[in-house]
């Protein structure tokens, strides 16, 4: 039995020695621990503020982005319309100088066709005037041998300047 129950000087000797053990573990142990706990603890604290502080940053850093990002955006925006604006004043002054060109050469055709009109119409009146004077030269000339050689050759005078009209309209 003595097993389960110790002696009063084994008892003793093992209290002694755990106040021993004890005393100088918290005279040089215990501080020491302490202080490592300590700088432990003061470590973390300082990495979680810096954490929170490199996450404000980083919170910042990405306003800052999505602000210059939507600007950019708009500030796309605004040179596309810009450039379509543009493209389409380039558009139209094209479409306006081809209309001014195609005017200007419709008038000068016009102005061509006219000149040849008139010069046509000239050639008709100098040509009606020629046969005119050959017609009036032949008839005085057979009005001077008989009447009916001078009635057929009027009606074959008028006949041919009809067939001249004709053949120079068509």
């Amino acid at each position: 039995m003595s097993l389960l129950t110790p002696d009063f000087g084994l008892l003793f000797w093992m209290l002694l020695s755990f106040a021993i053990v004890f005393g100088l573990l918290a005279k040089y142990g215990f501080p020491v621990i302490t202080r490592q706990v300590d700088e432990r603890r003061e470590y973390i604290r300082q990495s979680l503020d810096a954490a929170d502080e490199a996450n404000r940053k980083l919170a910042a850093i990405k306003d800052e982005t999505d602000a210059m990002l939507s600007a950019a955006r708009v500030r796309q925006t605004e040179l596309m319309k810009e450039a379509a604006a543009e493209g389409e004043k380039i558009v139209q002054a094209a479409k306006d100088r081809a209309a001014a060109e195609a005017r200007k050469l419709m008038d000068e055709a016009g102005q061509r066709i006219d000149a040849q009109r008139m010069k046509a119409a000239d050639d008709l009146r100098r040509e009606a005037a020629r046969l005119s004077v050959d017609m009036a030269e032949k008839i005085i000339r057979r009005q001077l041998s008989n009447a009916d050689s001078q009635e057929a050759l009027v009606s074959r005078l008028l006949d041919e300047v009809e067939r001249d009209e004709s053949s120079s309209q068509i």
